[in-house]
């Protein structure tokens, strides 16, 4: 009896060893989680920085001087010079902007979110003057920051590519027996930006999407008040591999150039 007793505390004590052990590691590594930030890739655009209290923010600019514009927000780990090419071709009536999240590219210091959706609002302050109408579009990490932005400022359309009700929701689905809420800091609640959102506004899901659960990109779509957004299923795509998909530039074409009002 005093040997069971014994085992059990034993093991008893491995697994809270290696509960808490867990636990800290992803507390302690979870912006290496969540950011993957891209090397610095000299491309033949143009480029402006904006000096964010002394922090360099590099934005890539395709098509200059057009009467409309297109503001992009990638993925956690794409980068925007490897990207600039492909955009550019499937917009060319439109000034593009490709923002370097801080720590990517050519941008300075660490990501944060609360850093990179002041970087956001700047850029889009400082285009607003530049061009008559402003669109935006964010693409899985990146939708939580265009929602942010869109909630705020005036736009257009907005174009959501395998978006999420928040960071929060997904890492306390993925890692249930952890308190995500005490655990996390970079949340990107977009669920509580849509109420203020009035720009059109278009969903573009992966069929196959391992990385964002449907039922996060669902909750996101219900919580739309003003106006229910288009919605688009790219079939037999994944997270990663969708925009490989020319049906999916080409749907994104129609709605940005304002040629489709639903779908």
């Amino acid at each position: 009896m005093y040997n069971i007793k014994k085992i059990f505390i034993t093991i008893f004590s491995i697994v809270i060893v290696l509960y808490f052990g867990v636990g800290l590691f992803l507390y302690s590594f979870q912006f290496k989680l969540l950011y993957h930030p891209t090397p610095n890739i000299k491309i033949d655009y143009p480029n402006i920085i904006l000096d964010q209290d002394g922090t360099d923010i590099m934005v890539h600019i395709l098509h200059r001087g057009r009467k409309n514009a297109i503001i992009y927000f990638g993925g956690n780990g794409e980068s925007m010079a490897k990207s600039a090419n492909y955009i550019a071709q499937q917009f060319p009536d439109f000034t593009c902007y490709l923002m370097d999240y801080r720590g990517y590219g050519g941008s300075k210091g660490k990501p944060r979110e609360k850093d990179i959706y002041k970087d956001a609002l700047a850029l889009y302050d400082y285009i607003a003057k530049r061009h008559n109408e402003i669109n935006i579009g964010g693409r899985s990490l990146g939708s939580g920051i265009a929602t942010y932005v869109a909630a705020r400022r005036e736009v257009n359309r907005l174009a959501l590519i395998t978006p999420y009700d928040s960071i929060l929701a997904i890492a306390q689905e993925r890692y249930s027996i952890y308190p995500a809420n005490l655990l996390l800091k970079d949340r990107y609640n977009s669920i509580s930006n849509v109420k203020n959102i009035e720009a059109k506004t278009f969903i573009v899901i992966a069929e196959n999407d391992k990385v964002i659960p449907l039922e996060h990109t669902k909750r996101l779509i219900d919580a739309f008040k003003k106006s229910k957004p288009m919605v688009t299923v790219i079939r037999n795509r994944g997270h990663n591999d969708i925009s490989s998909d020319k049906r999916y530039y080409r749907v994104m074409q129609d709605f940005i150039r304002g040629t489709i009002d639903r779908i």
